[in-house]
């Protein structure tokens, strides 16, 4: 035992070496997997061999030679016998699948097999025990028929008699206009604009009940003594249960009578205490609520929608910092627009209808009230509509605009101008001073047109404006002679402003005054008449000597500058000089001088005779005596008889 030797003992290798490392690592091939071994084994089946005595000699062959090689029992021999059960049964399915297709092909084809169902014998029936079947069958269902017609009759019967409308219905049609929800044993439903991106906080939920349920509640309220319950109740609710509905809309009080948003604008301040602002101008209105739970709710989702509106606008009309500040009182909110001009708007809300009040003052603007409207609904659709990130990954809030402002190089003045945005109650005011701009370059311009008659002046608005911007074109012209010359210009009426584009190209801004307006359309007409006098001269073959549209003699114009000009005959034995000055009418004067002067005598610093043809003095012409409808038309008889006194 001292001279014990160490012998080591090593597994056999049962997996094969795949891979030996530089430091003698040895990496070894992993077992087949259950598959892997199944598929090696199919692999040595021999399919082609299909007789079973092949089979069996092949395999007494293997015996015997597994007998004559002696070797150890251990030791494993493959053979066919495990497969043999698999074999065979793909043979037998292999051969089911041909005799099929061979059946399949004949019964296709039909020329070999032709497959004829068995005829089984006819039962013997008597045609009358099937008449009596029908019969029977024909009859119960004529029963269920006129059950059911008699059960619908006396349905209909009942609800004329008691002339009250099925709830489910109404609750049906309710639903189908209405968001309904059912909050335990009650159905609660939303008046509020929240959906459509609202985000005012006055609740707008109202309940919906049967109309008997109310009915026994009112009574149970009254035999209490709740005076307060049985006022209100008898004044709305009394209103709704007139009518026969089988439901009761039940609102909250806040919501109840009618409101709408009063726009007034006024320009006298002596005249601003008189607003009434709570006064109930629809009355018909109210009336047509009577019994009516749609009319009811829609009411209701106006005075919502009319406070809401309010609101916005008073919250606005604090934060804005304007050169005269806003004032809101009350229902009321006040702007200035225009020296001596505000622009009221109040909330009128009305629960009741009372004939003692005065009526409703008639300088109501309903266009500005519907742009408010509209634009209270265009801040809902932004609210909710946001633009979508170009591209995708951009962050969400900066329209497409901004986002496309560095491709295209914007600077900063532009970035400026996309970040600012107007307020409702800004834009309301920009309408309102357009609104009212309008309105006084209309009235300076009918009034110019009623006043002068000579020349003509025609006004053409555009049809198509902006809330901010109308535009109109004025053509001045003299009856008769149309063709001669007419002169246009357009104006563009903005907010505070006006732009006058004249003919030639000129650019006038004029601002919020209308005799601004007025003096420029009577310079207008001071050259419009001394153009056409020009152009009239030419045709009767007169010489134009001088042509001035802006005198520089004679007294200063209080408006503008004089026109004048100068006329010479074919013979140019006679002149014309004509002045035109506004002051601050139209006023004409026309002179008229011949040649040769009767009163000229040779002196000895003037010898010459033909000094005689520098015409003597001018003398004035009682233009107003003058046959003619108008200024061109009296213009050209005086040149026609100085022409024929000369020939």
């Amino acid at each position: 035992m001292s001279n014990s030797v160490n012998i080591s003992v090593e597994t056999t290798c049962e997996n094969q070496i795949r891979e030996i490392a530089y430091d003698g690592t040895e990496l070894y091939q992993p077992p087949p997997t259950l598959s892997e071994s199944l598929a090696k084994c199919a692999a040595r089946i021999d399919f082609s061999k299909t007789s079973l005595d092949n089979i069996k000699k092949e395999e007494k062959s293997a015996a015997a030679a597994a007998d004559d090689d002696n070797k150890d029992a251990n030791q494993f021999q493959e053979s066919l016998w495990p497969w043999d059960a698999v074999r065979n049964k793909l043979k037998d399915a292999y051969t089911e699948i041909c005799v099929l297709t061979d059946v399949i092909s004949i019964a296709k084809d039909k020329r070999y097999l032709v497959l004829d169902p068995l005829l089984e014998e006819p039962d013997d029936t008597k045609p009358i025990v099937q008449v009596y079947s029908r019969k029977k069958a024909i009859s119960q269902a004529a029963q269920v028929l006129l059950g059911g017609a008699e059960r619908i009759r006396n349905a209909h019967s009942e609800q004329r008699s008691r002339n009250v409308s099925d709830f489910h219905i109404e609750l049906l049609r309710l639903r189908q206009n209405w968001r309904l929800k059912k909050v335990s044993n009650a159905i609660i439903g939303d008046l509020s604009y929240r959906t459509a991106g609202s985000k005012f906080g006055m609740s707008g939920t109202f309940e919906v009940t049967k109309a008997e349920d109310a009915l026994d509640d009112e009574n149970s309220g009254n035999n209490t003594g709740g005076s307060a319950n049985s006022s209100s109740s008898s004044s709305n609710n009394g209103m709704q249960l007139k009518a026969s509905s089988a439901l009761r809309v039940i609102v909250p009080s806040e919501l109840q009578g009618v409101a709408y948003i009063k726009v007034i604008t006024q320009k006298d301040q002596e005249d601003l205490c008189t607003a009434q602002v709570n006064l109930m101008g629809h009355g018909q209105n109210l009336t047509a609520q009577v019994g009516v739970w749609q009319k009811t709710l829609e009411f209701a989702q106006n005075v919502l929608f009319c406070k809401e509106l309010f609101a916005q606008l008073a919250r606005e009309a604090i934060q804005l910092q304007a050169p005269i500040p806003h004032v809101v009182i009350g229902n009321q909110i006040r702007a200035t627009l225009l020296p001596n001009i505000q622009l009221i708007i109040s909330l009128c809300h009305s629960t009741s209808f009372d004939s003692s009040q005065p009526a409703p003052i008639n300088d109501h603007d309903h266009v500005l009230e519907h742009s408010l409207h509209q634009l209270l609904r265009e801040v809902h659709y932004k609210n909710s509509h946001h633009p979508f990130p170009h591209p995708a990954s951009a962050p969400l809030g900066p329209s497409k605009k901004r986002m496309l402002a560095g491709p295209t190089a914007a600077d900063r003045d532009a970035l400026l101008d996309m970040t600012k945005t107007q307020t409702i109650l800004e834009q309301i005011i920009a309408q309102a001073q357009h609104i009212f701009m309008r309105k006084r370059t209309q009235y300076v311009l009918d009034t110019l047109a009623r006043d002068v008659k000579d020349p003509q002046i025609v006004s053409h608005w555009n049809a198509m404006n902006s809330p901010t911007m109308s535009c109109v074109k004025i053509n001045i012209v003299t009856h008769g002679y149309d063709a001669i010359g007419r002169t246009s210009l357009v104006i563009h009426v903005k907010e505070r402003s006006l732009k006058c584009i004249c003919r030639d190209g000129r650019v006038m801004r004029l601002s919020y005054e209308p005799q601004e307006l007025r003096d420029l359309i009577l310079c207008q007409i001071n050259s419009h008449q001394i153009s056409c006098l020009v152009s009239l001269a030419r045709c009767m073959a007169w010489t134009v000597l001088s042509n001035s549209n802006h005198l520089g003699i004679g007294k200063v114009e209080p408006l503008g500058n004089a026109s004048s000009c100068l006329l010479a005959s074919p013979n140019s034995d006679r002149m014309i000089a004509v002045q035109i000055r506004c002051d601050p009418q139209i006023d004409v004067k026309v002179y008229i001088a011949r040649s040769p002067r009767q009163d000229f005598f040779p002196s000895p610093l003037v010898p010459e005779k033909f000094w005689e043809n520098l015409g003597g003095n001018f003398k004035e012409v009682r233009f107003d005596k003058i046959e003619g409808k108008s200024f061109l038309n009296k213009m050209e008889f005086l040149m026609a008889s100085l022409t024929s006194n000369t020939a």
